[in-house]
């Protein structure tokens, strides 16, 4: 190929890639986690301590929302309140035993659901402290049929954090209120930035070689 046509491909190529790119950016995807399979294990999304002072830990989930790909997300809430609980200190704090949480996400966009499991050992709280944290499995969901439930998530790819520590019931922007987290990426495309920067390559190559005709 001469090099005329090269640098001709190169640049043609580097505006596809930025397109590419300014449409990765403006692909989104909305799911939810309210759907009625989102509960602790028999006992919705509420549970009750099981010994010492009056204490819940409850599930606020997500409605409809629409995120960008890629994208840092939250599933949800679970708020944490003891409001007789005294501090660590003190004493007079409550228990949780053992428990497990099914955290359903909708997919929305792409009509399936996939399933992320939460065990925890429990542990004890006072107002300043919590010794409860959740571990979820699996840490994916998506793309195609991996880990679905219902249906086909297509190029969407959910992710968990691996662990949710519970924070104490007067810890926090909201008191007790700890988010779960995760990212929603796409395996459609690739990430916006890698295809900015491939473009720009290709664009630049394209300025230099005009340059050093022009120049002759």
């Amino acid at each position: 190929m001469k090099i005329g046509r090269f640098v001709q491909v190169a640049s043609i190529t580097g505006v596809a890639l930025f397109m590419m790119a300014a449409s990765a950016s403006a692909s989104s995807i909305t799911f939810d986690t309210n759907a009625a399979g989102t509960m602790f294990a028999g006992d919705g999304l509420t549970l009750a301590n099981s010994l010492g002072a009056d204490a819940t830990l409850t599930f606020t989930p997500d409605g409809n929302t629409t995120f960008g790909v890629p994208s840092n997300v939250n599933y949800g809430n679970f708020v944490l309140v003891c409001r007789t609980c005294s501090t660590q200190a003190i004493g007079g704090g409550a228990f949780f035993n053992a428990f497990t949480f099914d955290l359903v996400i909708t997919d929305v966009t792409d009509g399936a659901t996939g399933l992320f499991v939460g065990s925890s050992s429990g542990g004890s709280v006072w107002s300043d402290v919590s010794q409860i944290s959740i571990s979820w499995v699996p840490l994916q969901l998506g793309p195609g049929g991996n880990n679905t439930t219902t249906g086909n998530f297509g190029s969407a790819i959910f992710t968990i954090n691996a662990i949710t520590a519970i924070v104490a019931p007067n810890s926090g922007d909201v008191p007790g209120e700890s988010t779960v987290q995760g990212h929603l990426a796409s395996s459609a495309i690739p990430e916006p930035a890698t295809l900015a920067l491939v473009g720009g390559c290709l664009l630049g190559l394209g300025v230099v070689r005009r340059k050093r005709f022009s120049g002759r």
